[in-house]
């Protein structure tokens, strides 16, 4: 397994890597452009040539950085190819000048994200803006 950041990607392979981790049909997203457009980084995790696990890593232009889309083929999964993305997007967000690193998960992934690979837990909010808007 080797990681390689800021690889050239191919929408394809990253849409086929979301559909088998998440269990659904492939969608069309334009990932490229849109990790052109919002991300400080992103880290692959290939074997030989096959997209075996990604990450990303947006920000607000100063001290703050947020990872997405963490996800690892299910084939792959408890082989610390997931670990070794966080770790190495923690890396390269502080080489890029960000002092936080923010991450939201589901609670089946608390383990994974304290425990594992170093993350504190915090008291945050979310609102669904597709049920209810502010004001």
């Amino acid at each position: 397994m080797e990681l390689v950041s800021k690889f050239t990607v191919e929408n394809r392979d990253l849409n086929s890597l979301h559909a088998r981790a998440f269990g659904e049909i492939p969608k069309e997203i334009d990932w490229a452009q849109r990790l052109a457009d919002h991300a400080l980084t992103w880290i692959g995790a290939f074997d030989s040539e096959a997209l075996i696990g990604f990450v990303q890593v947006i920000w607000d232009g100063g001290a703050h950085a947020f990872l997405l889309d963490t996800v690892v083929d299910p084939e792959w999964q408890h082989h610390g190819i997931g670990t070794a993305l966080v770790k190495q997007a923690a890396l390269e967000a502080k080489t890029g000048g960000c002092e936080w690193l923010h991450v939201d998960f589901e609670a089946e992934l608390a383990n994974f994200y304290l425990a594992e690979c170093g993350f504190q837990s915090t008291t945050a909010g979310l609102l669904n803006l597709s049920t209810k808007v502010p004001g």
